[in-house]
C-alpha cells in the first residue's frame, strides 16, 4: 500500500510530477477542483488554505519580533529538545542544501538553522524565526500541514499552496508533550526535490520521537490527561500511552472529567442527549465500548473516572482565574469539541469562550486582541476588533486593518458606526455576537 504521507512513490519522475501538480494547482485556484495525482492530504490542505483565504502568492506574516521571540522560545518546552534536533539533524542544517526549523503549535517559527546561503534564500519567502507558517497564514507546507493533520508529512514542490514556496520540498513531524499528549509544535527539514524520499520523512519522525523521549526523561509519573480544546476527537493520555477517542466517547470523557464525583445514567444522558428520548441501552452500549478502550479508568454506579484527570479545559480556566489571559490564550487552541451538539459540552464550550473573550477585552493588550482576532472563532468578533482599535496608539499605522475589519462587521450586521469603546448595547440593543465555530 502506498504511504499517503510520502510525496512520491518509488521511481516517480520529480520533474513530471512537478508539472502535473502545478497544472492541478492552477485548476484548483481557478475553479476549486482537485484532480489526480494530487494526494488526498494535499487536496484537504489546499481546501483548508482556500477556506482560510491564505495567499497563493504572498509571504508568511511575522508575528514575533526579536525581543518577544527570545523571551517566548527560552521558556518554550521545545527549547529542551533543541540539542536532540541539532544532534540528529545538524548535518542537514549545515550541508548547504537544507534547513532545520522548529515551530510552536500556532506555526510560529522559533528556530530556523542552516547554511547562511540557504537561509538567505528562504528569507525571501519569510521562512524566518518569528514568522507564522500554519496553513491559515502560509497555505499548505510541511510544518503547517503536520500541525493541522497531527501527522508527519512531506510536501513536494508544487504541492505547496503558495507559489513562492513551490521551489522547495520539506518534511515535518508534530511533537507532543509526553505527559499530556498536547501538541507542542513541529520539527521540519526544508530543501530541494531530493527530500521527496522515504528517508527524509522517516528521519523527521524518528527525530520527533527521540525529542519526546528526551522531554519525558525525569518525569516520575505521567498520570491521565485529556485534551479536547480545538479538536473534535479528544486525545486521552494514560501514563504516556496516547489514545484518540471517537466523538461520542470524547463527549463522555469530557463530562466525566468535569464531574469527578460521578454521574448517574439519567444525568449523563441529559448532558449528552438533552431532552431527546433515548433508550437507556443506547448509553449503556456507548459506555461499554468506552470501557473496552480505557479499561479500569471507567467505573460505574455512578459513572465516574477512577483516577484524577488533568484536562486542557481546566488548565485554561485556571490561568483565567489567576488573571493570566496571555497564558490562557497560549493554552487555547480552539473551542471545546467544536462540532459537539451535546448540551453539556455546548454549555462548557460557550462559558469558556466567553470567559476568554472577557479576559482579553478586560486586559486591553493589543497583541492578545490581535491574536484572538486572527483565529477562525475570533475573526468576526466585532467587540474585539473595536477594542483592538482602541488599544492601539491613535497615530499608529497598525490601526488601519482593525478599523477596516470593524467597519466591515458593522456593515454586515446593519449596525450604525460608533467610536471604539462605546458599548455595543448602547448603539443597538438587539445585537448579539455571531456564532463562532
Amino acid at each position: 500500500m502506498v504511504n499517503p504521507w510520502l510525496a512520491m512513490e518509488a521511481g516517480a519522475d520529480p520533474a513530471e510530477r512537478t508539472r502535473t501538480v502545478r497544472r492541478a494547482h492552477a485548476a484548483f485556484l481557478a475553479d476549486g477542483t482537485v484532480a489526480p495525482p494530487v494526494r488526498q492530504v494535499v487536496a484537504d490542505s489546499w481546501r483548508r488554505s482556500a477556506d482560510a483565504r491564505a495567499s497563493s502568492d504572498g509571504v508568511a506574516p511575522i508575528e514575533l519580533d526579536e525581543a518577544a521571540l527570545r523571551a517566548y522560545r527560552d521558556g518554550h518546552p521545545l527549547a529542551r529538545a533543541m540539542p536532540v534536533f541539532r544532534e540528529l539533524l545538524g548535518s542537514f542544517a549545515q550541508d548547504g542544501a537544507h534547513l532545520l526549523a522548529v515551530c510552536d503549535p500556532q506555526g510560529r517559527m522559533l528556530w530556523v538553522e542552516g547554511h547562511r546561503g540557504v537561509r538567505r534564500s528562504a528569507e525571501r519567502m519569510n521562512f524566518v524565526v518569528g514568522a507564522r507558517w500554519d496553513e491559515r497564514h502560509a497555505g499548505t507546507n510541511a510544518p503547517g500541514t503536520a500541525l493541522a493533520a497531527d501527522h508527519a508529512v512531506q510536501i513536494f514542490a508544487a504541492e505547496h499552496y503558495n507559489r513562492q514556496v513551490q521551489r522547495w520540498t520539506c518534511a515535518a513531524a508534530p511533537l507532543h508533550d509526553p505527559r499530556t499528549g498536547r501538541l507542542l509544535g513541529a520539527v521540519d527539514i526544508t530543501g530541494g526535490d531530493h527530500l521527496a524520499s522515504p528517508h527524509s520523512l522517516a528521519l523527521v519522525q524518528a527525530t520527533a520521537r527521540a525529542a519526546e523521549v528526551h522531554l519525558a526523561s525525569g518525569v516520575p509519573e505521567l498520570g491521565v490527561c485529556l485534551s479536547a480544546l480545538g479538536r473534535d476527537e479528544a486525545l486521552l493520555v494514560v501514563d504516556g500511552e496516547r489514545l484518540r477517542l471517537g466523538r461520542r466517547h470524547s463527549e463522555i470523557m469530557v463530562l466525566l472529567a468535569r464531574h469527578p464525583e460521578g454521574l448517574t445514567g439519567d444525568q449523563l444522558s441529559v448532558l449528552l442527549y438533552g431532552e431527546r428520548e433515548m433508550r437507556p441501552v443506547t448509553l449503556r452500549a456507548e459506555l461499554s465500548r468506552l470501557r473496552q478502550l480505557v479499561g479500569a479508568l471507567l467505573h460505574s454506579r455512578p459513572y465516574r473516572l477512577s483516577r484524577p484527570v488533568e484536562t486542557d479545559l481546566c488548565a485554561v480556566e485556571a490561568e483565567l482565574a489567576a488573571g493570566e489571559p496571555g497564558s490562557a490564550l497560549s493554552g487555547y487552541p480552539g473551542p471545546l469539541l467544536p462540532l459537539s451538539e451535546a448540551p453539556g459540552v455546548r454549555r462548557l464550550r460557550g462559558a469558556l469562550e466567553e470567559r476568554m473573550r472577557r479576559a482579553l477585552l478586560g486586559a486591553g493588550d493589543p497583541d492578545l486582541l490581535r491574536e484572538w482576532s486572527r483565529t477562525p472563532w475570533g475573526e468576526d468578533d466585532l467587540e474585539v476588533w473595536e477594542a483592538l482599535v482602541e488599544a492601539l496608539p491613535e497615530r499608529s499605522p497598525a490601526r488601519t486593518a482593525p478599523m477596516a475589519a470593524a467597519d466591515r462587521l458593522r456593515a454586515a450586521y446593519g449596525l450604525p458606526g460608533g467610536s471604539p469603546g462605546t458599548p455595543l448595547t448602547a448603539r443597538v440593543a438587539t445585537f448579539t455576537q455571531p456564532p463562532r465555530s
